[in-house]
């Protein structure tokens, strides 16, 4: 939603994509406190909620919402279902980092923020599937090699030597063998 004339119009994808970068976004989309009627800052306690948006929290959020939609599509998280991308813990670093407070800071990732270690300490996360960590062409060879030992393992000639193995297995009782030779040893 933008402000244009005081009344809220709905915003288009094509404005995030269009701009080169998230800071021209904003300027585009949101009059921020050069061109807004109160000459200084708002005090964040007095304000009407509406100053408080326009002040304090869109010309921080709307960046990092037009970072997030550029690299949500560079991880192809719009022609995918899944994807190892996280959109709130990619826009929790990027406000974290963004902040002025932290102006002189050096960058931390995602599981290097303080409040974050502490959240996952007490709410560990599911490993992300393996699925979700290939790229297509890792991907491809696990299928093809799946694949091949797959049409291997059934030419006759293999299965026939399978068959011998494991009848040879039965009948020597190699695990048996292999226990006794450990328990001799260990007596030694």
């Amino acid at each position: 939603v933008s402000l244009e004339a005081g009344i809220l119009q709905p915003l288009r994808m094509e404005q995030f994509y269009s701009a080169p970068a998230a800071d021209t976004v904003v300027q585009q989309l949101l009059p921020i406190a050069e061109t807004a009627p109160f000459l200084e800052p708002p005090d964040p306690k007095t304000c009407s909620p509406r100053e408080y948006l326009e002040y304090y929290i869109f010309p921080v959020l709307l960046p990092g919402m037009a970072e997030l939609l550029h690299r949500a599509k560079k991880e192809k998280c719009f022609e995918r279902k899944r994807t190892k991308f996280i959109a709130c813990d990619f826009l929790t670093e990027w406000l974290y980092n963004k902040n002025p407070k932290r102006k002189d800071e050096s960058f931390t990732e995602f599981f290097s923020i303080p409040f974050v270690n502490d959240w996952l300490k007490d709410h560990p996360r599911p490993p992300i599937p393996l699925s979700l960590l290939l790229s297509e062409e890792e991907a491809s060879i696990v299928i093809q090699s799946f694949w091949r030992g797959y049409r291997v393992r059934c030419d006759s000639e293999i299965q026939e030597l399978r068959q011998w193995q494991k009848q040879l297995r039965e009948e020597k009782n190699i695990t048996k063998r292999v226990k006794e030779f450990w328990t001799k040893q260990e007596a030694k």
